[in-house]
This record gives structure tokens, C-alpha cells and sequence, in this order.
């Protein structure tokens, strides 16, 4: 009687503790969830503001259908998510559209380029923040909209 009870007792602990190790990592991706104003690019020598005079990149998680999308300031884009915890790729092909665009071609590119080289992400600031990272170099900052 005792063997049993201690066999359920330790079946439970294992089912609760599984439970809680798979819904800490859906919060983590649910944080994505909803659309990101970039505010900070690494890399190129031009400044933010001269990249993108007239709008930000934005990007959009809809963690539900796995789809991510977006604006690279003047094109849309849109893809499958792919993501596992806080590992994301970008490397999937996405749609985009085509329009000309003379003063964001520049920022476009340089956008595009960087998020094809994500290789995770970290949600700081209590959900407002969000730092994709390459490696363990943070190269691009968006702030929740």
C-alpha cells in the first residue's frame, strides 16, 4: 500500500513538473506575440535616423498561426515563425512585396540582411522590449507598439 501510494505521489510530482517546464516555454514565445517598432540597428555607419527618414521597420508575431510579418520601411514581408524557446531563424523564405522606394532602399536592405543573421531573441522591460541577438552580439532593438 505504501509502495503505491509513493509511486502515484512520484508519478504526479513528474506530471506537474512537465506541465510547468512546457508552459514556461509558451510564455516565452507568447511574449513575441503582437507588433515590434525597430529603434536600434548595429552595423551600419549611417545613422538610425538616416536610414529610415520617413518610417520604422516594424515586425509582427502571430504566435497562434506561426506566421511572423512586417514592414522593412517600405516593403511588407511576411513568413512562417520559426522559433524553439527563445531560438528564432529568419532564414526561411519569406514573401515581399516589390514596391521602389528611393529614400529607404538603403535602410531596407541593411534591415533585411541583419534579420537573415537572428539567431535568438530576448523580451526585457516587463514585454516592452525586444533584443534580437546573433550569436551573443544584440543587433537590433524593437520596442512593443
Amino acid at each position: 500500500m505504501r509502495k503505491n501510494i509513493l509511486v502515484l505521489l512520484f508519478l504526479g510530482v513528474a506530471l506537474i513538473s512537465c506541465n510547468a517546464t512546457k508552459t514556461q516555454k509558451n510564455d516565452s514565445v507568447s511574449k513575441l506575440d503582437g507588433t515590434w517598432e525597430l529603434n536600434y540597428i548595429s552595423g551600419p555607419r549611417i545613422a538610425f535616423d538616416g536610414l529610415y527618414p520617413n518610417k520604422k521597420p516594424t515586425i509582427n508575431f502571430n504566435v497562434k498561426e506561426n506566421q511572423v510579418s512586417g514592414n522593412s520601411s517600405c516593403n511588407s514581408f511576411t513568413g512562417k515563425l520559426v522559433v524553439t524557446g527563445n531560438k528564432i531563424d529568419f532564414t526561411q523564405p519569406m514573401a515581399m512585396t516589390k514596391m521602389m522606394c528611393m529614400d529607404a532602399q538603403q535602410g531596407e536592405q541593411v534591415f533585411m540582411s541583419t534579420l537573415q543573421k537572428i539567431t535568438s531573441y530576448d523580451v526585457t522591460d516587463d514585454g516592452k522590449t525586444l533584443n534580437f541577438i546573433s550569436g551573443d552580439i544584440a543587433m537590433m532593438r524593437f520596442t512593443k507598439k
